[in-house]
């Protein structure tokens, strides 16, 4: 459940720094009078792509998930405790395993040996009745254009969501929010990925990746904490604020922000990646 880390009650100590936000206010069309180097934009997922409520999706998530265990002799509430417990080791994850591994060596710790027999099953019901939880989101016809608009100026689109999810959920997902996974260069999941957001090194392992440096990136999202942490590595940031989550309320007047409407006027304004100004 690609949610608030705060949710967990966890954060990496080296997720937040002294101080308030990190603003920052380039714009595309004053940028067009000197270098453009940003060529890669990274789009957060659920509350951005996908628009929904995190409450209302968590109660869909749980319900549907110990619907699909109670018959393999899951109790519901430990169910869903070492579904939390799972979740928060991969956001404190240090990189010395995949959030994968993580995940599943603390969840076993709750639910016994069980676990590993019945992974696979974990596995097929996020490809059939996670679907379910289709009903909690609220897709946005702009998220998919705004994606359009971007790769055909020419830019790297990447799907930077938390990978708390495997694979097959966050393939799920992106279906929902009418997108294709071949819309984007990089899905970031827990199966690849070792740390979370809002940790530094999450991003550091996504522009290890792609091969890129921060200044030619920019992160769309919806959450201060855990999507505009990445200007602390020298990313630009647009801060969407349809649902817009600042449990730390911070002041973000700073940052580059709007909804839907704006973030599509904001692609379409910028220049095509490959400009180059000397």
């Amino acid at each position: 459940m690609s949610v608030s880390a705060t949710a967990f009650g966890a954060e990496h100590p080296a997720a937040r720094p002294p101080g308030a936000g990190f603003p920052t206010q380039t714009n595309p069309a004053a940028e067009m009078s000197g270098g453009w180097t940003m060529n890669t934009i990274l789009f957060d997922l659920d509350g951005t792509l996908l628009p929904m409520d995190q409450k209302a999706f968590l109660e869909a998530y749980f319900q549907e998930l110990s619907a699909a265990f109670v018959h393999l002799g899951y109790d519901p509430e430990e169910l869903i405790r070492a579904v939390w417990v799972g979740t928060k080791t991969m956001i404190e994850n240090d990189g010395s395993a995949t959030n994968e591994e993580r995940f599943w060596e603390h969840f076993a710790r709750i639910v016994g040996d069980r676990a590993k027999r019945d992974k696979p099953r974990f596995e097929e019901f996020y490809r059939n009745e996670f679907h379910r939880v289709r009903r909690a989101v609220s897709p946005h016809p702009l998220a998919r254009e705004c994606v359009r608009i971007v790769k055909e100026k020419g830019y790297t689109p990447v799907l930077a969501t938390n990978p708390i999810f495997p694979r097959a959920g966050t393939l799920a997902r992106i279906s929902w929010a009418g997108l294709d996974p071949d819309d984007f260069a990089l899905i970031t999941t827990y199966e690849d990925f070792h740390y979370c957001k809002p940790h530094p090194e999450y991003y550091r392992e996504i522009l290890q990746r792609l091969g890129k440096r921060p200044e030619e990136c920019v992160m769309v999202g919806n959450d201060v904490r855990e999507d505009m942490c990445a200007a602390r590595l020298g990313m630009d940031t647009f801060l969407l604020t349809d649902h817009l989550i600042n449990e730390d309320r911070e002041d973000v007047s700073g940052y580059r922000q709007g909804g839907m409407n704006e973030l599509r006027q904001w692609a379409e304004e910028l220049p095509a990646a490959d400009r180059q100004r000397a």
